[in-house]
């Protein structure tokens, strides 16, 4: 008993010295799935705490870091999208070294990675990671969904934040000109003007956390299909974007990693 009550006593002092918001970054408690609605519920799937950011990277802070804005839709405060996992992994590397944070990531163009065995990707960086580096990162797939369900916080909504996907998310029938209904299909968004939106503009999930559940879709780090050694050649993209179906938090796509489109974007984390 005494044993227990000092490791509580312990766990509720390490997070008291944890602060809940750095920045636009949100802490979220580590722990397991509290989220009926996810995938991982159930599951032994316990994760430390991290701060990840509250909005998804925006156009103002990629240009910052990176010197151009390859976005199709332009706007400062629009997310950042038009760009691959392996741009999102060297901004996260050039972001850390301006604010003074070690790199989590080492990148090496010259060596190709034998697992990634897609026949369209041309780059096939190797990409690793420095274990202990307090620099920004992209989420994990788990991650991502725990911060998305809710965290510690979680209501077991369905989308991030709400069961009703309107409250929360940007999406093909609400992204647009007009609300739009019936069957998707692509003349039917291009003609309603559709594209992404400002960010934090829809109501925030139980963190504070916006847009989780679509604006843009937002990079994951791992390989989809991670274990199965055959299955490494794209990489999860999580959240639905303003050209697709709204996401529920269970659900999981993959792209190519040096695919790029006008709805896939990126939000960070990183440790202390």
């Amino acid at each position: 008993m005494m044993v227990i009550l000092a490791a509580c006593s312990q766990a509720k002092a390490e997070n008291k010295e944890e602060p809940e918001q750095i920045g636009n970054f949100i802490f979220v408690q580590g722990g397991t799935f509290t989220n009926k609605k996810s995938n991982y519920y159930g599951q032994r799937v316990a994760l430390n705490g991290f701060y990840i950011g509250q909005y998804e990277v925006t156009q103002r802070e990629w240009t910052e870091v990176m010197g151009s804005n390859p976005s199709k839709f332009k706007g400062d405060d629009l997310p950042v999208e038009t760009v691959s996992w392996y741009d999102a992994v060297e901004y996260c590397n050039k972001r850390s070294i301006l604010e003074g944070l070690e790199p989590v990531y080492t990148i090496d163009k010259t060596k190709q990675d034998p697992t990634n065995k897609s026949e369209y990707d041309s780059l096939k960086w190797t990409v690793t990671i420095n274990e202990g580096a307090n620099g920004y990162r992209l989420p994990t797939e788990a991650e991502w969904q725990y911060a998305a369900g809710g965290g510690q916080k979680s209501k077991s909504y369905m989308y991030s934040g709400s069961d009703d996907p309107d409250e929360v998310a940007w999406h093909w029938k609400n992204a647009g000109d007009k609300l739009l209904s019936g069957d998707w299909n692509w003349p039917l968004v291009e003609n309603n003007h559709n594209q992404s939106k400002p960010i934090g503009q829809k109501k925030p999930n139980e963190l504070g956390l916006y847009d989780m559940s679509g604006n843009v879709r937002e990079w994951c780090w791992n390989g989809y299909g991670e274990t199965d050694s055959d299955s490494t050649s794209t990489r999860v993209v999580k959240g639905g974007g303003w050209m697709g179906e709204v996401s529920d938090l269970t659900y999981v796509s993959n792209f190519e990693a040096n695919g790029i489109g006008p709805d896939q974007g990126l939000r960070l984390v990183r440790y202390k």
